[in-house]
């Protein structure tokens, strides 16, 4: 923070409205804030789900939770650090949380009438007898064997097995379910919505293409990994990268590196060679027409050269996880719909979403927006999935009927905010998950109709007299028993 025209450290929760501070490259930045003086690259991914980061200068807005990577930035507070952008989600999460809760389970509510009206039933079914005359005995022996025949054992237990097998097998197989109510909420999934950076995509970018315009590409992408070498930002690792799996050895740099808001700078072969963004460099009509073309199909494009003349250009974007394609084609063929929710750019977003074959998407997305998304998705299809991994997607997850966070890579509040977690990343297990919730959903149905039915054949031959205690007992315990094994095929399940 800034007071006095020095820089003193005091906590983020300190900060105020109206107050300074300073933020170097590779800090985070504490709360909400204006940027008055400086230029920089900011990882905005936590808050709008940009994969890649973003320019900011004066006047520009930034966020608490965002890193700040190349430029040095004097911000102005704009939000208490208790009402800033991730202390929003937060409060978004638990209120969504709050309104998922739901009226008890079936079994629960059944059981608070069942039981005492059963057990007014067999004292009626002594008292009314015997005050008239028909005998104390036989309808004392009659309530008895009602009692044992009326308890609702076998429906009771149906539901726990089915759901304790359920999780334990999908567990294995590292879909981790919270509870019984979040498997069965997953055989109700009608519409899927995925956010893209992190989820559809690694979250980290890849070269799509080099571009030669005065040099070949490999010296264009050899000078671009030489002056990237002093560069810690995604971009430059990702050059660095593809360099280095195509065998490039770079050039010796004779001076220096230079970071500033606009690329790296460095001295090769007596010549300072810059990588960075086109506004840097003496752009043609030509390679204005090149570099929109790119940025059309959702890709960052960089150029390499010197202040006179541009050597080449290198296009890079998120990489689309390899089994997302296949994963949505067993999902439309399971009749479920898929939605790309995202906060990056609509050109980004597009371009991912036609190479998925996603149709319906909606880009730009703040996390309230992505609420209000879900909401409108499930009031048009009912059971709404909702699958991220950062911390602007955690309101989204809470909100959906299911939420399911990227466990390995998700971040801690979406994983708490979600209801089920793949440990393994893996797209495909997505359609497995939906399919253990609708093969619990059949076999809890299937339990609670055949106990129904039991109990609707035995009690009226209990209060009839035509079954006796040791009967009542043996059929009881056997309706138990084919209940729980029913449950138990919730083990055999393959994904």
């Amino acid at each position: 923070m800034i007071q006095s025209g020095n820089e003193v450290t005091i906590p983020a929760e300190e900060l105020l409205p109206g107050d300074h501070f300073v933020v170097r490259p590779g800090e985070m930045i504490p709360t909400d804030g204006i940027i008055l003086s400086g230029i920089s690259e900011v990882d905005e991914a936590a808050v709008t789900g940009e994969s890649l980061s973003v320019r900011r200068s004066p006047g520009d807005p930034v966020f608490a939770a965002t890193g700040n990577h190349t430029g040095m930035l004097i911000v102005e507070v704009t939000a208490p650090y208790k009402e800033n952008s991730i202390s929003k989600m937060i409060h978004l999460v638990q209120e969504a949380q709050e309104r998922k809760g739901r009226t008890q389970r079936f079994i629960e509510r059944f059981g608070e009438r069942y039981t005492p009206l059963v057990f007014i039933a067999a004292v009626l079914l002594v008292i009314v007898p015997g005050t008239l005359g028909y005998g104390w005995d036989e309808y004392l022996y009659r309530a008895i064997v009602l009692l044992i025949a009326a308890a609702p054992c076998a429906l009771v237990i149906s539901t726990p097995v089915a759901v304790a097998a359920g999780i334990g097998t999908a567990g294995r197989r590292g879909i981790l379910i919270k509870g019984g109510l979040h498997l069965e909420n997953l055989g109700t999934v009608r519409a899927v919505a995925f956010d893209k950076t992190g989820t559809l995509t690694t979250g980290t970018p890849g070269i799509t293409d080099v571009i030669s315009f005065a040099r070949s590409e490999e010296e264009t992408l050899r000078y671009a990994a030489s002056v990237e070498h002093c560069s810690t930002h995604p971009l430059a690792s990702a050059i660095r990268k593809e360099a280095e799996d195509r065998g490039f050895a770079r050039y010796e740099i004779t001076d220096g590196c230079v970071t500033n808001g606009t690329g790296v700078h460095a001295m090769i072969r007596g010549e300072q060679i810059s990588v960075g963004r086109p506004d840097l460099f003496p752009v043609t009509s030509h390679q204005i027409s090149v570099i929109d073309t790119l940025r059309n199909e959702g890709k960052t494009v960089v150029l390499v050269g010197t202040e006179h003349e541009i050597y080449g250009a290198i296009a890079l974007r998120d990489q689309i996880r390899p089994e997302a394609s296949a994963v949505f084609e067993k999902l439309r063929n399971m009749d479920v719909a898929v939605i790309m929710l995202t906060g990056d750019t609509k050109e980004t977003a597009d371009a991912v979403a036609s190479s998925l074959g996603i149709t319906e998407v909606r880009s730009g997305l703040l996390p309230e927006e992505k609420i209000a998304e879900i909401r409108r998705l499930k009031e048009r299809y009912g059971g709404v999935m909702m699958v991220g991994d950062g911390i602007n997607d955690a309101p989204a997850l809470a909100e959906a009927t299911v939420g399911i966070a990227m466990g390995a890579i998700g971040s801690d509040v979406a994983i708490e905010a979600a209801d089920v977690a793949l440990m393994a990343d893996d797209l495909g297990r997505i359609p497995d998950a939906i399919q253990y919730g609708k093969k619990s959903r059949s076999i809890i149905g299937q339990n609670i109709i055949f106990s129904c039915i039991v109990l609707g054949l035995m009690i009226p031959a209990a209060a009839l007299g035509i079954m006796g205690v040791a009967v009542a007992v043996i059929l009881h315990e056997v309706s138990e028993l084919l209940a729980v094994a029913n449950g138990l095929r919730m083990a055999e399940l393959r994904g």
